[in-house]
């Protein structure tokens, strides 16, 4: 199985930006679809970033489309959410989560509700 730890959390103005690492280990990264999930408080959790194992296909909540970009290095086992033009609506704890797409092709992106391990997630407030 693999182990995920973010970091790049904090506080911001609105406007402002963050970049969120997740450093992977434990299992082979290129295996693996990810994602970035976040839960504001009193609210479900919200997945607002999936990218697939090759990298070159992603998906958006719509909320995030055009302001939040998902990467991954899998050479680095990290990946990566960079955040422009945050919003007070932003703020949430962002989890890291892994897909396990053995198999599968390297351009699916994982499903929104099929992410198999997550990290112990780092908090994002950014104040109005």
């Amino acid at each position: 199985q693999v182990q995920l730890v973010e970091s790049g959390g904090g506080l911001v103005q609105a406007g402002g930006s963050l970049r969120l690492s997740c450093a992977a280990s434990g299992h082979t990264f290129s295996l693996y679809g990810m994602g970035w999930v976040r839960q504001a408080p009193g609210k479900e959790r919200e997945s607002v970033a999936r990218i697939s194992r090759s990298g070159t296909n992603t998906r958006y909540v719509d909320s995030v489309k055009g302001r939040f970009t998902i990467s991954r290095d899998n050479a680095k086992n990290t990946v990566y959410l960079q955040m422009n033009s945050l919003k007070p609506e932003d703020t949430a704890v962002y989890y890291c989560a892994a897909s396990d797409l053995l198999g599968h092709s390297m351009f699916e992106v994982p499903q929104s509700d099929k992410f198999d391990y997550w990290g112990q997630g780092t908090q994002v407030t950014v104040s109005s």
